[in-house]
This record gives C-alpha cells, sequence and structure tokens, in this order.
C-alpha cells in the first residue's frame, strides 16, 4: 500500500515538473522574442537617427552655400 501512495506521488510530482519545465520553456521563448523585436526596434530608431542627422547636414551645407 506504501509503495502505491509512493508511486502515486512521485507521478504527481513528476507531472507538476514537467508543467513548470513547459511554462519555462514557453516564457523563455516569448522572451526571446521580446529581446528579437526590441533589437528591430533597436536597429529601426538607428536607421532614422541616421536619416534625420543626414538631413540636418545637407541643410547646413545648403545654408553655407547659400550665403556664400
Amino acid at each position: 500500500m506504501k509503495r502505491i501512495i509512493l508511486l502515486v506521488a512521485a507521478a504527481a510530482l513528476a507531472g507538476c515538473g514537467v508543467e513548470t519545465a513547459s511554462t519555462a520553456a514557453t516564457a523563455a521563448a516569448l522572451k526571446k522574442q521580446e529581446v528579437e523585436q526590441a533589437k528591430k526596434t533597436l536597429e529601426q530608431t538607428r536607421q532614422n537617427i541616421d536619416k534625420a542627422m543626414e538631413q540636418v547636414q545637407q541643410s547646413q551645407q545648403s545654408r553655407e552655400a547659400a550665403e556664400k
């Protein structure tokens, strides 16, 4: 009888472990997606800043050329 109880308890605990591992894997996959999206957003932001800086430089060069 004790063996049956131990077996049932072990099976129940093993099931919890699998569920916990599955939950952790899902959370890790979501974090990975968040990181990838953040990297894409960062790269897009850098590109936008670069474009804006180029426009500012062109504007300054145009102003300087007009003043000469």
